[in-house]
């Protein structure tokens, strides 16, 4: 399927499986690091765009015709609602359990909807495998300040990384599931990747900015991701 066939389609959205593995991950705020394992999952090979958006939610984004572009614009509560809306229409079990009053997401993990991925699985896939803080050449994986002309683009137009995810760095910042410092930042959620707007320092697999879940700009977007589910004999559902 081509890239142009990925952002209308409504039928199975077309997902990249992510091997498992160890992650290291860091926050040089306060000299902290720790690992993390993980089981393979399933990750978007493209960031969430206009077109794909506007077909699920079955209105239109302020999107200026450029309908292949990463959305933008669209807050973490409205990225978790979106992938359960996905899910619904999909014939999946929704992942998130929000609240009436909006604020109080809560993850099932044992469903098997459409969710975003959490930090650790973000800079896996963005690495696929690579040792370094970028998985190639930046201004041939990448639009960011020096060469995005202000704005964002078709998604798709740089070079993959090695496990086939396009824009993983620049174009958007990519909203992830967790919690940055609960104790410090409160709600504060992490997004990881660099964007159009970024100087080329932020823009690389383990760069971690954080925000507000409410927090809107024209330079943060969504991937989406799933979790894969294997049977065991006795008929109860494990990871793999």
């Amino acid at each position: 399927m081509k890239l142009a066939e990925w952002m209308t389609s409504l039928g199975e959205y077309p997902m990249i499986r992510i091997p498992e593995g160890d992650v290291a991950l860091r926050d040089d705020r306060v000299k902290r690091s720790w690992n993390v394992k993980l089981d393979a999952f399933f990750m978007a090979p493209v960031p969430v765009t206009n077109a794909f958006y506007d077909a699920v939610l079955q209105h239109k984004t302020r999107t200026h015709g450029r309908l292949k572009a990463p959305v933008t614009g669209v807050s973490w509560y409205e990225a978790v609602s979106f992938c359960n809306a996905l899910s619904r229409q999909a014939g999946l079990e929704p992942c998130y359990e929000i609240a009436a009053e909006g604020e109080r997401v809560v993850w099932n993990r044992e469903a098997d909807g459409y969710r975003l991925p959490t930090e650790a699985e973000w800079q896996h896939a963005c690495k696929a495998g690579s040792q370094g803080y970028r998985y190639g050449e930046l201004e041939e994986v990448a639009w960011f300040k020096e060469n995005s002309d202000g704005m964002t683009h078709e998604v798709g137009g740089k070079l993959p990384n090695a496990w086939g995810l396009y824009d993983m760095l620049g174009n958007v910042w990519e909203w992830c599931w967790d919690l940055y410092d609960e104790e410090v930042y409160g709600s504060y959620r992490i997004f990881r990747g660099g964007s159009w707007a970024e100087e080329a320092r932020g823009c690389g697999a383990t760069c971690r900015r954080r925000s507000h879940p409410t927090f809107q700009i024209d330079d943060l977007g969504f991937r989406l991701a799933r979790s894969i589910f294997s049977h065991n004999g006795d008929g109860h559902r494990s990871f793999g």
